[in-house]
């Protein structure tokens, strides 16, 4: 059985730099692939799949490009991980699954360091740190979260990525066959989902809805402010004042801090709902299915409706 922990790491300044190329070379690579078959298409050419670009980039391309020799500085398996991204991007659009694949662009796009156990020495976990390859031993801000490997778990693949200045590292651990619980109930319970209530439940209990909580309108009351400091730093730099960018990247990470912030709380919310719901031990949970893209198209019910983040607990409560 497999399981995935995520938690916040404490990376030293030299790793942290390291993080910050590994992330932007995979950006970097992500988007040339796009564009490479993109300039395919419209030269008549056929699609190159992600094994034929990545031959084609290290034997041809960056022995033509010697400017581009940085890209190899870079954790391999990471840049693999994006070109293969790449690839299942257009493949979901080629059968109509989604649109056409989008550039990622830095700061905004949510691209994430790939790694992969490769010999018994990567991916260790111990209590306090966890360690990842190309980075050595990183500390944990939440120690003993992920379990350690001298239990038995084994730790297969994980990501390392960033927000709001913050690092967080994701693993997906193999459980041990004797760590495992079966269930002896019998009884199934329904989830009934709303706005008004985040969630109902068949045997009487209720979840509030949590952005109606005075915490998170003092938080959302709060962003609304930065939010307008830091329009007003754009609006004064395309007027020619004496505004600085660096005050203005200031801002803009006080901003994401926020949004960040107002996220872990209406997550762990979540969380907290979705595991005293498995503590009852149900034999199946029958949940509501919604047609939330319809319910975004109403421009009244549609930042409501985002907020309560119906897809992400009904995949949680799946897994």
């Amino acid at each position: 059985m497999l399981k995935s922990f995520k938690t916040e790491i404490n990376p030293s300044e030299e790793q942290k730099v390291k993080i910050h190329k590994t992330i932007g070379t995979c950006r970097f690579i992500y988007n040339f692939y796009l564009a490479h078959n993109k300039e395919l298409y419209n030269n008549g050419e056929k699609f190159m799949s992600s094994n034929r670009f990545r031959v084609w980039l290290n034997n041809e391309y960056l022995s033509e490009h010697p400017e581009y020799s940085w890209i190899k500085e870079a954790y391999s398996k990471a840049v693999t991980q994006s070109v293969n991204h790449g690839e299942t991007a257009f493949k979901k659009f080629f059968k109509h699954q989604s649109g056409f694949p989008k550039f990622k662009k830095k700061g905004k796009s949510d691209v994430k360091m790939y790694f992969v156990k490769n010999n018994p020495k990567d991916c260790r976990c111990e209590r306090h740190r966890i360690n990842i390859p190309s980075l050595g031993w990183v500390r944990v801000k939440e120690k003993g979260y992920i379990p350690v490997t001298k239990d038995g778990y084994v730790i297969k693949s994980g990501s390392v990525s960033m927000k709001a200045g913050r690092f967080y590292v994701s693993v997906l651990a193999e459980i041990p066959d004797s760590k495992i619980t079966t269930n002896d109930y019998s009884e199934g319970i329904g989830i009934d989902l709303g706005l008004k209530d985040f969630a109902i439940i068949s045997n009487g209990k209720t979840y509030k809805n949590i952005n109606k909580s005075a915490r998170l309108k003092k938080l959302e009351k709060r962003l609304i402010r930065e939010q307008r400091c830091l329009s007003r730093k754009y609006e004064n730099l395309k007027k020619g004042e004496s505004t600085q960018k660096a005050n203005i990247q200031k801002q803009k990470l006080k901003v994401q801090k926020l949004y960040h912030r107002i996220d872990n709380v209406r997550r762990d919310y979540m969380n907290k709902t979705i595991a005293e719901i498995v503590k009852i031990k149900p034999s199946y949970i029958t949940i509501e299915d919604l047609n939330v893209s319809g319910m975004m198209k109403n421009r009244h019910l549609s930042k409501a409706v985002a907020s309560q983040k119906f897809y992400e607990f009904k995949v949680k409560l799946q897994a």
